[in-house]
């Protein structure tokens, strides 16, 4: 079996527990916010979609998925044992998908056999992925094969923002100097479309800036050509774009302030006016950490 099939089946199976389980409720989200879930592509998404449809586990109303029966064990795959490489990466995948649906949020302890039991990959894939995601002090061993997510304070998001800032700044430096014919400039242009398109509709459809949050984050890092700073993003996504420990109250008119904010980026970057772009990225990153902050002290 290729591995494009491994993983197509694998994410029709965390879809189908997702419906069983109710973190994925009728009408389905959209497909950017599906993909961004799953952390997969739009493609693997319309896969899984038509794949259920033709179980007869959805149907589509208008440009709406719905759910018209309950899943059972014959909609999905069985007996998927992957190479070790491609376990971890499914469990990384699921892993950051678990904090994204907040079924893991701080203070939540669980075992590496019940994620590996959950997620079908081998328990030493678990063990070896959250002995490497420890070093970010965001979960802690409570006893062996135990572990428990943390908090984190104020500090600790203060040195997340430099970090993010000093990355996201030498980036966009470098995606100002791009050629002229680099496919990441018509990427940008779409990007401002998206916006545009989704200012008309966010009162009502602000939860769907997540994705673009982090589709505008990832293309601008894209240019640093770094594999290190595409490290740092994973963690940086946890936090930001997968609402580690935010408070919600004020999400839509966050997200609205954040959106205008990307589209004044995205509208010098494409002006090539450098100087205005560099401005406008500091001043969403520090509304984001005021924001931050704000939502902390609330936590804590």
């Amino acid at each position: 079996m290729s591995r494009s099939q491994n993983l197509r089946q694998n994410v029709i199976n965390q879809m189908l527990e997702a419906i069983a389980r109710g973190h994925i409720r009728s009408p389905l989200p959209p497909q950017a916010a599906l993909a961004e879930m799953f952390n997969i592509s739009r493609t693997t998404v319309r896969h899984t979609l038509h794949h259920l449809h033709l179980r007869g586990v959805l149907e589509k109303v208008e440009e709406t998925w719905v759910i018209v029966r309950a899943p059972d064990e014959e909609d999905g795959f069985s007996d998927l044992t992957l190479p070790i490489d491609q376990q971890a990466l499914q469990f990384e995948q699921a892993f950051f998908n678990l904090i994204n649906q907040r079924q893991l949020v701080p203070g939540d302890s669980f075992t590496e056999l019940q994620l590996a039991q959950r997620v079908k990959v081998s328990p030493v894939v678990v063990r070896e992925f959250l002995l490497r995601f420890m070093r970010y002090n965001l979960l802690e061993p409570v006893k062996r094969g135990q572990w428990r997510m943390k908090k984190f304070d104020q500090d600790y998001a203060a040195k997340l923002f430099e970090l993010r800032e000093m990355l996201e700044t030498h980036a966009l430096t470098r995606f100002l100097n791009l050629a002229a014919d680099d496919e990441r400039w018509m990427q940008a242009r779409d990007l401002l479309d998206r916006h545009r398109t989704l200012r008309d509709t966010i009162a009502s459809n602000y939860r769907q800036f997540a994705a673009l949050d982090k589709e505008m984050h990832t293309l601008i890092l894209s240019a640093a050509n770094n594999p290190f700073f595409n490290q740092s993003l994973e963690i940086i996504s946890v936090i930001f774009h997968s609402h580690y420990q935010w408070d919600e109250s004020d999400l839509k008119q966050r997200n609205i302030v954040a959106l205008e904010e990307h589209m004044a980026i995205l509208t010098a970057l494409i002006s090539r006016q450098d100087v205005d772009a560099l401005c406008a990225l500091h001043a969403h990153l520090a509304t984001a950490k005021t924001s931050m902050i704000r939502s902390l002290r609330q936590y804590n």
